[in-house]
Order: C-alpha cells, then sequence, then structure tokens
C-alpha cells in the first residue's frame, strides 16, 4: 500500500541542509562584539581632551580661589575674595566695556558685508576666482602680518589713511593715537581681516539654496530686490542665525590684534578684557585673580550664549 504526500509537503520537509543554508543566507551574520572595544578607540582623544582642556579649567577654577601668584611659591585659599575684588575693579568694567564695544561695532558689518558680497559673488558677477580670491584671502594670513600692514596704513605722517584725508582737503586723524578712533581702527582691521570666513559661510548657503522658489517668484512677476528681501533673505535665516552666533562668540574673545596694535591704549582705551587678565596675570603676578576675572568673563560669554541661542530659537 502506497500513500501520497499532501501538496506542498515537499517544500517544507526538503533536505535539511538546503534549509538551513537557507536561513543562513535570509538572517543577517551576527558579529562578536567585544565589551569595551569601542572605549580604546576613544582613550586617545580622551586623554588629550582631559590633559589640554579639562585640567587646565580644574585648575584654573582652583587658582581662582587663591592668592596664587608668581612672585610666591606657598598658595593659600581666600574664598570669593578675588570676585568681590574683581566685582569692584574699575579697570574689569572699562575693559569689558570696550569689548562690548569692540564687539558690536565689528560684529555688525562682518554679518551685513559678508552677506552683501555673497550675494554680490553668487550673482554671476564676471571674475568668480578672482573676487572669491580677493574677499577670502586676508583670513589666511596671520594676525602678525596684518596688524604690520594695517600698521603701516596707519601712520600718521605717511600712512595711507591720511595721505587720503589729506588729498581731499582733510585733517589727518589719529589712527592709533586718538581715544575716540582708536577702537573704530581696530575694528576696520578686524572686519578687513576675518570677513572671508562668513563670506565662505554664506557664498556655501546661497549655492545650495533651490532655484525654484526664485524662479516661481520670477515668473509671477517679482523683481530682483522683491525676490532677495521675500525668497533668498528668509532662506538664509540658519545661516545668519549661525554667522550672528559664532561671530559674536569670536568678538569677545578678542585679544591678539588689539594687543599688537595699540597695546591696549591710548589710555587703555582699546583694552579688551582678556587683554586686562593678561596683565594682571603675568606682569603683575597674580595668577589667583587673574583666574577669577577669566571665570567671570566665562560665566558672561555663556549667559551671552545661552540668551542668543533662546532669541533666535523664538524666532524660528
Amino acid at each position: 500500500m502506497t500513500t501520497t504526500a499532501p501538496l506542498g509537503t515537499e517544500a517544507q520537509t526538503g533536505p535539511p541542509a538546503a534549509g538551513a543554508a537557507g536561513r543562513r543566507r535570509g538572517t543577517p551574520r551576527r558579529t562578536r562584539t567585544t565589551p569595551g572595544a569601542g572605549f580604546l578607540f576613544v582613550l586617545p582623544f580622551l586623554l588629550v581632551f582631559g590633559l589640554f582642556m579639562v585640567w587646565p579649567i580644574v585648575q584654573g577654577l582652583w587658582m581662582s580661589f587663591t592668592d596664587s601668584s608668581l612672585a610666591l611659591r606657598d598658595t593659600s585659599f581666600v574664598g570669593f575674595d578675588n570676585y568681590a575684588e574683581a566685582l569692584g575693579d574699575p579697570d574689569v568694567w572699562s575693559s569689558l566695556g570696550n569689548t562690548v564695544v569692540f564687539t558690536v561695532i565689528s560684529s555688525v558689518p562682518l554679518v551685513l558685508i559678508a552677506l552683501a558680497m555673497a550675494l554680490l559673488v553668487h550673482s554671476g558677477l564676471a571674475g568668480q576666482w578672482a573676487w572669491r580670491l580677493a574677499f577670502f584671502a586676508p583670513y589666511l594670513l596671520p594676525v602678525t602680518v596684518v596688524t604690520l600692514i594695517w600698521t603701516w596704513l596707519y601712520q600718521p605722517d605717511l600712512g595711507l589713511g591720511n595721505q587720503l584725508l589729506t588729498t581731499f582737503g582733510l585733517e589727518p586723524v589719529g589712527w592709533l593715537s586718538d581715544e575716540s578712533v582708536a577702537m573704530w581702527s581696530v575694528a576696520a582691521l578686524t572686519v578687513w581681516w576675518t570677513i572671508g570666513f562668513n563670506f565662505l559661510l554664506y557664498l556655501a548657503a546661497l549655492q545650495s539654496l533651490p532655484p525654484t522658489f526664485d524662479e516661481a517668484a520670477a515668473l509671477d512677476g517679482a523683481g530682483a530686490w522683491r525676490r532677495l528681501w521675500s525668497v533668498t533673505l528668509p532662506q538664509l535665516r540658519r545661516t545668519t542665525v549661525l554667522v550672528a552666533m559664532l561671530q559674536v562668540l569670536a568678538s569677545l574673545k578678542v585679544f591678539d590684534q588689539i594687543y599688537i596694535l595699540t597695546k591696549g591704549g591710548p589710555n587703555g582705551s582699546t583694552r579688551p578684557v582678556l587683554e586686562y587678565v593678561y596683565d594682571v596675570g603675568f606682569t603683575g603676578y597674580r595668577l589667583g585673580y587673574a583666574s577669577a576675572i577669566s571665570y567671570l568673563f566665562f560665566a558672561l560669554v555663556i549667559v551671552v550664549s545661552l540668551v542668543q541661542l533662546r532669541l533666535f530659537r523664538q524666532e524660528d
């Protein structure tokens, strides 16, 4: 007596080896993982980060609570005395005011002029590579070269600035010796030197915008200025937020060009708070007090960053 298997049974009861091979082909291959293996890859970074970032921060915070000095071997804990002295120090407030003034008069043109330059290049102006090179090349120069160039330009007798003024019948200006002009001279140097970075960010954003919105607005009869104001600039809002945030933070940390160009003069009218920290710590030898001023300024930068970020998020 013979029996016949039901239809479809052969497929389910096929050779076991073939079924196992099919399951192996359809199943993702499992890989063995060693616990803690990823930590070994990030360990070099953590060591460098801890040595050159975390440890100086902790050490500086501890020094701000001591009377540490380059002239003394022993240090003692003084609590919040350094912070109380810093809050009552008029030089701290004057240098902080200079920093805020420099941030305002340099950040605004560094955002607006960079946007105008990027729009000019993106409009299809002839000689694209020449414009890009001219706008970005100063950013590649070191600070010593930049300050040397502008020192020559600001020379009271032979500098280009006063030569142009006298050509048009105007009185020469003490670019670096007049207290009411010196900070503006430093801001002009900074704008010329660093605007290439913001220009590059804006140009990259413009090149990534889809042309469909601009083309649709043109078909509806919108002119060039109307398309710029109602189509292009709204699409650049996130880039503008990024550029403004980076620029404000960079301007608050100004030090090197002012130190080389004016050394904070005349009469401290251009001295930023970071230069005052340097003077207190390495000229006055008061490392503990300089650390306290540094951490007060650090707290101010964090507050400004958080407020700025919150305002921009509300606008979005």
